[in-house]
């Protein structure tokens, strides 16, 4: 076995996977740190310290050290990445490892830096980025190396990247702040503000996964909630239904379809006419809404279509471009 690794990182909102050269995908887990404000340690990271959330002791603390896509604590993202590294390399590491990060395509360069710098300060050798679109495309096995038009709609936690590809390029991109966690932010909402119910993040993610649609569905869904009543500050249950739930999402489901006609209506024609044919790529844990594909088609007449494997197709995607040494722009040099 090789003591040399290259790793792939798809460092997102939601989730952190890790693919390692020669192994594939070896993590995929929640993006939440757990630390121990005695030692400065890492305590978990993933479902560990996603169940911690809102029920550790005063000296434990569990964040998501990244918000829409980039570094929203430095420190804490640095020390997950030590963890990463130590999991996969060991803690006496011979070699350090090459990494290469997806980030999202609006990101500046100075987010980009900080992404790489954090990488190198937690024991990398070299660090790249790649734009997320791009990675989505490679991992989904895209033909992006032709000459022709293949769209990406990737929907993450807390990003939505839309990209048309050609040639190993993005020729248009837009980003757009709203993912599944937006998603999850209007169905709490939702429920607060017509039923007095207090719900948390696990229970808002659970029903837009349970009943949530973009789409009317054949048969409607409903589903037993349990929260906090504001008015008794008693436990309470109440039923819902995807209806509301498709009623209470509408508005960032809305503005992911207006962004993804915004890059249509920008995408040279010779392009165009290839993407109509091919259809449109979803991916990210956003893709999995139920009829999310039926109502970009509805609204863009072109064919959308589902990865196989929606959520690992940007990890993938950097464990190709690290063996194929593709997607990694010139201008993103490693930083020694």
């Amino acid at each position: 076995m090789s003591l040399k690794h290259d790793i792939g990182i798809d460092l997102g909102t939601a989730n952190v996977l890790v693919n390692v050269e020669g192994r594939g995908v070896v993590m995929r887990e929640p993006c939440v740190v757990a630390l121990n404000l005695v030692n400065n340690k890492v305590m978990a990271i993933g479902e560990k310290a996603r169940e911690m959330l809102g029920r550790t002791p005063v000296n434990i603390t569990a964040v998501r050290p990244m918000i829409d896509g980039v570094i929203a604590n430095y420190t804490v993202t640095q020390k997950m990445l030590e963890f990463i590294f130590e999991e996969i390399c060991g803690v006496r590491r011979l070699f350090k490892p090459n990494v290469l990060l997806a980030v999202p395509s609006g990101v500046t360069s100075v987010q980009k830096r900080a992404i790489k710098q954090a990488a190198l300060g937690a024991g990398a050798r070299k660090a790249w980025t790649i734009e997320e679109p791009m990675a989505a495309a490679m991992g989904a096995g895209l033909p992006i190396s032709a000459p022709g038009g293949n769209m990406v709609v990737d929907v993450g936690g807390g990003t939505t990247d839309i990209a048309v590809l050609s040639l190993d390029g993005i020729v248009v991109s837009r980003s757009l702040p709203v993912g599944g966690m937006r998603l999850d932010e209007n169905i709490a909402r939702h429920v607060k503000s017509k039923y007095n119910l207090f719900i948390g993040d696990r229970t808002a993610e659970e029903i837009k996964m349970t009943v949530g649609s973009a789409s009317p569905l054949d048969e409607e869904l409903t589903m037993l909630v349990r929260g906090r009543d504001l008015v008794s500050g008693l436990p309470q249950t109440i039923e819902i239904t995807s209806q509301e739930v498709r009623d209470a999402i509408e508005e960032p489901v809305a503005q992911i379809i207006n962004r993804v006609k915004s890059v249509l209506e920008n995408t040279p024609p010779e392009l165009a006419s290839d993407i109509i044919e091919r259809g449109i790529l979803l991916s990210g844990g956003g893709a999995l809404l139920r009829g999310l594909n039926r109502r970009i088609a509805d609204a863009t007449h072109v064919p959308t279509h589902v990865a196989d494997d929606p959520i690992s197709c940007v990890v993938i995607g950097c464990g190709r471009a690290l063996a194929e040494r593709r997607g990694i722009s010139e201008d993103l040099v490693p930083m020694v």
